[in-house]
């Protein structure tokens, strides 16, 4: 696999699982039970496959997922509250 490919995987992986953890953030703070349970899953699932990437990736690596995280988390938080304000 090329080491660009590589990149956009572990961005994308750090991105999905900080996203789901920017929507529980909100969503345990409106209390919003059932969606903390379902995204909860989601992110302890992701994360299994995280942890092998990077505990055995470089510090270029990290820093890839880092800014996936960083990303994916605000707008985790940004999107739910905009999801929630179009009440379903």
């Amino acid at each position: 696999m090329s080491k660009l490919k590589t990149y956009k995987l572990i961005f994308w992986t750090g991105f999905i699982q900080v996203f789901l953890v920017g929507v529980n953030t909100w969503q345990i703070a409106h209390e919003k039970w059932l969606g903390v349970a379902i995204i909860g899953f989601g992110i302890s699932f992701i994360w299994t496959w995280n942890v092998r990437k990077i505990v055995f990736g470089d510090t270029r690596d990290r820093i890839v997922y880092s800014i996936g995280a960083s990303i994916g988390g605000v707008l985790g938080a940004v999107l739910t509250k905009y999801f929630y304000q179009l009440n379903f």
